[in-house]
C-alpha cells in the first residue's frame, strides 16, 4: 500500500527548484537566453546548407585550406563558425551517414566556447564534439579529446577520424602500450584522443626527461572533456602520481595492525563520526596505545612519550591502521581478490585494480585482511587532475548529469554548464520515491515491483550502492516464489553486475533491454555499451563472430551479413515488445549522496524518445536517511501510523531528500576545495620548477647558470661564517674552511687572509670566488667539449632529486598541519609559509648540491652501462573495467628487444593467462585478446 501516490514526468524541474520567477516566465532562464542565441546561428549553419551540398569532396576538403589562410590573414576562430560548422555537418553526412541536428549544433558551439554542454543519453555527444574539434584544428596548435578509457579513445578516433581525414586533418590516439616516438606522433597531430590519466602522466613523463627531445606533448592548446562530471569531479579526487618503490617495512605494518585491532575492542578507546568519516584516538586509548607500543619496544627510548617529534612515523601508522580497522569495510569500500585488496569506486562500483590508497593506508588494510603487505611508494611527480586541466587555453566539456555541479564547474574551472534541449521530447516517467520504515519492508517492495515488470515482459534495470546490497537482492530473487501461469516458479532470471563480474560488463548491459530482462548493477549500469530496448545488434553479432571463431569455423562476409540481418530482425521484434510493456524500467534500491550518481542511473531510460519509467524505493535504514534524517523520519512514520508493508510518496518527501544529497555534494564540494587551495601551494611551486627545468634542458650552454649557482653558494657560506656587521674575531674561519673544502674541493688560507689588517668579509669573498673560478676553468679544460652534457646531466638529475625530497617533506607537512588549528591559527596559511620556507630550502640546497658536484666529483668517461629494468609505476585506472593498465609503467624508446624481454610481466587476474590470442578479452571490451590486455604481455 501506498500513501500520497504520484509520478511526474521527466520533463518537469527537477525536486527542490524553486518556481520560476515573473522574469524567468516572461524571459526565460539564463540557459534559455543562452541557448536560445546558439540556435540563432545554428540557423545561420543550416543556411549554409544548400550551398555545402553543392561542393565536389575536393572543393569541401579544400575548405580546410581556405579557412587556414584566412587565419593567417586575420580571422578568428568565431568568424569562420559559421562555415567551419556547415562543412563538418556536410563531411559527417557524407562519410558517416550522419546529419548534425540543430540542438547538436548548439552543443558545438557551447564546446567551441569553453563551455559544458549538458545533452541527455543518446543524444550523440560523440558527433557534437567533431564541429568544435575541427575548428579549433585549424588553428594549428593541436587539439586534444579527453574520454574516460581506451577503448573509447580508440574508437571515436577511428568513428570520427574517417570526418577529421575527409577533410584533410591528422588524428592520432594516445592508449597504453605506446612508444615515446607514436606518442610524439600522436601528439603532433591536428587532434589527438585519449585518457585522462594518459595525457596526465604524459605531462609528468615530460619533465622528467633529460632531453627535450624525448618530450611528446607539444603544449595545451584546446581540449574536449567527454563525460566530464566523471572526469573532472570523480576522478579528481585523488592525484595522478608517478613513484618508485621505498623499503619494505610489511613486518612493521602487521604488528601496528595487531595492536589496533586489540586497542579496539575497548569502544572507549577511539570516537568514529560516520558523518565525517573521523576517527581519532580519545585521551584513554592514546595512553593504552602508548603503554602497548612501549611494552613493544616501538617508541623511542629517550623519547617524552607517544607525541614525541621522535615518534611522528609511529603515530601517523597507528592512525592509520585505526582507519584501515574501523572505516573501510570489505566488500563495500574493497574487496580481497586472490589474496590482493582491490579498492571499490564508491560513484561506479568498479574495481580500481592498480590505484592504491596513498601514505601508508592501502598497507594498513592489506595487514588488516592478511593479504601481502606491498612496499610503499616515493612520489617522483605528481599533479591533480585540477591542476593539470587548468594547463590548457580554453577546456570545455560535455556530459549528461553536470548541472548539480555547476558551481563546483564554475568555481575551479571558470567553465559555465549550459544544458542543451533533447532532439525529441522526453517520454521517461519518474516516479516519485517510496519510503519505507526498515530495509526488510522496501526488499519486499522491490522484489514485487521486479516480479510485475518480469510478468509483463518489461525489461528492468535494478541500480545498488554496494556490491554487498547487490548479492543480497541477488539471493532475495533466487528464493522468491511466485505464480505464472498456473505453475509456481522459484526465482526470478537476472544478471548481476558488479565488481565481482566485471569482465563480462558489455555483454550484461547489451542484454539490458532485451524484453523480461532483470539486471542488477551498481551504479555502473550502461557505461561504455548502451543499453538498446531489444538488444545490441553489434554486440550479439560480435559475441557470435568470436564463438565461430573459437569453434574452428571461418566467418565469410557473406555469413556475417546473413546472420546480422537474422538478429536485426530478431532484435525489431524484442523492441516492440519491450515498447508495448513500457520501455525499460529503472529501480533504485537506494538514494546516492550525489542526485548526479542517481541522475545518471535513471538517464539510462527514455532515450531518443522511448518511453520509460524510473522509481526509487528507500528506507529509513538506509545510510543516506539514517545519517542526516533517520529518526526524525521514523518518527514521522510512527506518528501518521504507518503499518507494515506502507510507504510515504510525496513531492514534499523529494524535495527534502533532493535537499540532504545537497547538503552532503556540499560538504564534498568544500573538503575537495580545501584540498585543492593546499595543492595550488605546491602547484605554483611545481610550475616554477618545470619551467625552470625546461629551460635548463633546452639550454646548450648553461656555463653562466652554473658560475651563478657558485657566486651564490660562496655568497652564502661567506655571509654564515663571517657576518657582515661583526668582529673579525667572531668570524668562524674554520667553519668556513671545512665548507669551503666540502662545496668547492678548495684549502686556502683563509685564516691568514683574515689575519690581515682591515680586511672586509667582502674581499674575503672575492679572493675565494677568483680561486673558484680558476679551479672550475681547470675542470672544464680537463674534461673538455664533454664538460656542457656533464653540467646540464649533474644539474637535471639534481633538480628531479631535491624536488622528489621537496614532495616528501610537504606531503608530511600536510598531515600534520591542521593541529595549528587547535592554536587558533589558520592551517592554510600556516602551510602556505611553512611550504615557501621549504621552497627556499630546496632553491639554496639546489644551488650548494649542484656546486659540490661539479667542483668535486672525480670524472671518468667509460661506455654508458644498459638501461636498467627497475621502472616506475602510475596510479591509472581505466574506468570501463577497473583495471589498471600501468602496472608495467613507461616504456622510452631505445629499448632493445632482449631488455623488453627481461621487463616484469603485467600481472594479469587469476584464469586470463590461457585466453587465447583470437578470442574475446575477459574484459568485455568486444576486443580481441591480443588487441585488448594480451598486448600488454
Amino acid at each position: 500500500m501506498r500513501i500520497f501516490p504520484g509520478g511526474r514526468r521527466a520533463t518537469s524541474p527537477p525536486h527542490g527548484y524553486l518556481p520560476l520567477s515573473i522574469f524567468q516566465r516572461f524571459f526565460g532562464s539564463s540557459n534559455d537566453r543562452k541557448v536560445k542565441a546558439f540556435s540563432a546561428r545554428a540557423l545561420k549553419v543550416t543556411a549554409l546548407e544548400p550551398q555545402m551540398k553543392a561542393l565536389s569532396d575536393e572543393q569541401l576538403r579544400a575548405k580546410t585550406a581556405e579557412f587556414r589562410d584566412r587565419l593567417a590573414k586575420g580571422e578568428t576562430l568565431d568568424q569562420l563558425l559559421e562555415e567551419a560548422f556547415a562543412v563538418v555537418r556536410e563531411a559527417a553526412w557524407r562519410v558517416l551517414g550522419q546529419r548534425h541536428y540543430d540542438v547538436q549544433l548548439v552543443g558545438g558551439m557551447i564546446l567551441h566556447q569553453g563551455g559544458i554542454a549538458e545533452m541527455r543519453t543518446g543524444e550523440g555527444k560523440t558527433l557534437v564534439a567533431t564541429a568544435p574539434v575541427y575548428l579549433n584544428a585549424l588553428a594549428g596548435k593541436g587539439v586534444h579529446v579527453i574520454t574516460v578509457n581506451d577503448y573509447l579513445a580508440q574508437r571515436d578516433s577511428e568513428w570520427m577520424g574517417q570526418v577529421y581525414r575527409f577533410l584533410g586533418l591528422t588524428v592520432g590516439v594516445i592508449v597504453h602500450g605506446l612508444s615515446q616516438g607514436q606518442r610524439q606522433e600522436a601528439y603532433a597531430s591536428d587532434i589527438t584522443y585519449g585518457t585522462n590519466n594518459e595525457f596526465g602522466f604524459d605531462y609528468l613523463r615530460d619533465n622528467l626527461v633529460y632531453d627535450p627531445r624525448e618530450m611528446v606533448q607539444r603544449g595545451h592548446n584546446f581540449a574536449i572533456v567527454d563525460e566530464v562530471d566523471s572526469i573532472l569531479i570523480d576522478e579528481a579526487r585523488t592525484p595522478l602520481i608517478i613513484s618508485g618503490p621505498t623499503d619494505d617495512k610489511s613486518d612493521f605494518y602487521r604488528t601496528i595492525d595487531l595492536l589496533v585491532k586489540e586497542l579496539i575492542q575497548d569502544k572507549e578507546t577511539y570516537e568514529y563520526d560516520e558523518k565525517q568519516r573521523q576517527v581519532m584516538l580519545t585521551e584513554h586509548g592514546s595512553e593504552k596505545i602508548e603503554e602497548m607500543l612501549q611494552a613493544a619496544g616501538h617508541l623511542e627510548e629517550d623519547s617524552a612519550g607517544l607525541y614525541d617529534a621522535a615518534n611522528v612515523s609511529v603515530v601517523h601508522h597507528v592512525n592509520q591502521a585505526l582507519r584501515a580497522n574501523v572505516i573501510y569495510v570489505r566488500d563495500k569500500d574493497y574487496i580481497v581478490r586472490a589474496g590482493e585488496v582491490i579498492l571499490i569506486d564508491e560513484f561506479t562500483g568498479r574495481m580500481m585494480q592498480g590505484r592504491r590508497l596513498s601514505e601508508g593506508l592501502h598497507q594498513a588494510i592489506e595487514a588488516k585482511e592478511g593479504a601481502v603487505v606491498q612496499p610503499e611508494n616515493q612520489t617522483l611527480a605528481s599533479v591533480t587532475i585540477q591542476n593539470y586541466f587548468r594547463l590548457y587555453a580554453k577546456l570545455s566539456g560535455m556530459t549528461g548529469t553536470a548541472a548539480t555541479e555547476a558551481q563546483e564547474f564554475i568555481d575551479i574551472y571558470k567553465m559555465d554548464v549550459a544544458e542543451i534541449p533533447t532532439n525529441r521530447p522526453v517520454a521517461r516517467i519518474d516516479e516519485d520515491d517510496e519510503v519505507y520504515r526498515t530495509s526488510r519492508e522496501k526488499n519486499q517492495a522491490i522484489i514485487a515491483q521486479i516480479e510485475e515488470c518480469h510478468r509483463r515482459g518489461q525489461p528492468i534495470l535494478v541500480g545498488t550502492v554496494s556490491i554487498e546490497k547487490s548479492e543480497q537482492l541477488s539471493e532475495l530473487l533466487k528464493a522468491h516464489t511466485f505464480e505464472l501461469n498456473g505453475k509456481t516458479i522459484r526465482g526470478i532470471p537476472h544478471s548481476v553486475l558488479n565488481a565481482r563480474y566485471h569482465e563480462q560488463e558489455a555483454m550484461i548491459v547489451a542484454d539490458a533491454g532485451v524484453p523480461g530482462a532483470v539486471t542488477i548493477a551498481t551504479n555502473m549500469a550502461g557505461r561504455g555499451t548502451d543499453i538498446q530496448l531489444g538488444g545490441n545488434v553489434d554486440m550479439k553479432v560480435l559475441k557470435w563472430r568470436e564463438d565461430q571463431l573459437a569453434a574452428g569455423v571461418e566467418v565469410t562476409p557473406e555469413m556475417a551479413l546473413a546472420h546480422k540481418a537474422k538478429v536485426e530482425a530478431e532484435i525489431a521484434d524484442l523492441k516492440q515488445q519491450a515498447l508495448a510493456a513500457g520501455g525499460l524500467y529503472v529501480l533504485g534500491t537506494e538514494r546516492h549522496e550525489s542526485r548526479r550518481i542517481d541522475n545518471q542511473l535513471r538517464g539510462r531510460t527514455g532515450r531518443q524518445g522511448d518511453p520509460g519509467r524510473s522509481k526509487f524505493f528507500l528506507s529509513c535504514e538506509d545510510d543516506l536517511l539514517r545519517i542526516f534524517a533517520g529518526e526524525r523520519l521514523d518518527a514521522i512514520m510512527r506518528t501518521f501510523g504507518v503499518q507494515d508493508g506502507e510507504a510515504i510518496t510525496h513531492k514534499w518527501l523529494n524535495s527534502a531528500i533532493a535537499t540532504a544529497q545537497k547538503r552532503v555534494e556540499q560538504r564534498n564540494y568544500e573538503i575537495r576545495k580545501n584540498l585543492l587551495k593546499y595543492d595550488d601551494v605546491i602547484n605554483d611551486q611545481r610550475k616554477a620548477v618545470f619551467e625552470q627545468r625546461q629551460e635548463f634542458m633546452e639550454a646548450e650552454d648553461l656555463q653562466e647558470i652554473i658560475a651563478e649557482f657558485r657566486n651564490d653558494t660562496i655568497a652564502d657560506l661567506v655571509n654564515r661564517h663571517l657576518p657582515p656587521k661583526a668582529y673579525a674575531e667572531q668570524w668562524d674561519i674554520a667553519g668556513l674552511d671545512a665548507h669551503l673544502q666540502q662545496y668547492l674541493g678548495l684549502t686556502l688560507p683563509v685564516a691568514d687572509w683574515a689575519a690581515e689588517e682591515g680586511i672586509a668579509n667582502e674581499e674575503i669573498e672575492e679572493r675565494i670566488r677568483k680561486a673558484a673560478d680558476e679551479r672550475a676553468a681547470e675542470r672544464n679544460a680537463l674534461v673538455g667539449d664533454h664538460m656542457r652534457n656533464v653540467e646540464k646531466s649533474f644539474l637535471l638529475q639534481i633538480v628531479d632529486q631535491q624536488w622528489r625530497e621537496h614532495l616528501m617533506h610537504v606531503d608530511h607537512l600536510r598531515t600534520v598541519i591542521g593541529l595549528r588549528g587547535y592554536g587558533q591559527r589558520d592551517p592554510l596559511n600556516e602551510f602556505k609559509t611553512e611550504a615557501f620556507t621549504l621552497f627556499e630550502k630546496l632553491l639554496v640546497d639546489l644551488r650548494q648540491n649542484v656546486t659540490r658536484w661539479l667542483m668535486t666529483v672525480e670524472f671518468q668517461f667509460e661506455a654508458p652501462p644498459p638501461p636498467p629494468n627497475q621502472r616506475t609505476f602510475e596510479v591509472h585506472l581505466d574506468p570501463l573495467t577497473g583495471e589498471n593498465e600501468a602496472e608495467l609503467g613507461y616504456v622510452p624508446d631505445g629499448i632493445s628487444a632482449e631488455q623488453r624481454q627481461a621487463l616484469p610481466v603485467s600481472a594479469l587476474p587469476d584464469g586470463w593467462e590461457d585466453t587465447g590470442r583470437n578470442q574475446p578479452c575477459p574484459c568485455g571490451s568486444g576486443k580481441k585478446f591480443k588487441h585488448c590486455h594480451g598486448s600488454l604481455v
